[in-house]
């Protein structure tokens, strides 16, 4: 083939079979923000996330008789924000004499411990503590 052919060819429009003039349809439920990056949606979706209990964890809770009232709960809700915002995984949350391990990535509580549980006991494994 000659050159100025090859370019010519080399020069038109890839076309991929849809059209560009394709209606946009915009699925239910699903609201748009202008110029809202996919991180930033990401992280508020993060930050809505409530903490839930492992099957292990809610055990502890129950057999070592740690209570949690509805201020409780929104304590250790503050407590995983300040962990997700330091960017932590797995970190030890102290509150009222009880602990908890969460992790940041999921916001489920691992395991708990009681006061009395506490002394004399080395945690690892964390990437930080936070005390409430």
């Amino acid at each position: 083939m000659d050159n100025l052919l090859i370019r010519r060819r080399m020069s038109l429009p890839v076309t991929t079979g849809i059209p560009t003039e394709a209606p946009k349809v915009q699925p239910q439920g699903v609201q748009t923000q202008p110029n809202v990056s996919f991180r930033q949606v990401l992280e508020q979706t993060a930050q809505k996330q409530e903490l839930s209990f492992s099957k292990h964890a809610t055990q502890r809770v129950a057999q070592r008789g740690i209570e949690l009232s509805e201020t409780g709960m929104e304590r250790l809700n503050e407590g995983l924000q300040i962990v997700r915002d330091k960017g932590m995984e797995d970190a030890l949350i102290l509150m009222d004499g009880s602990a908890f391990i969460v992790n940041a990535k999921n916001g489920m509580v691992i395991t708990a411990l009681n006061s009395g549980e506490l002394k004399g006991r080395v945690i690892t494994n964390i990437d930080g503590t936070v005390i409430l």
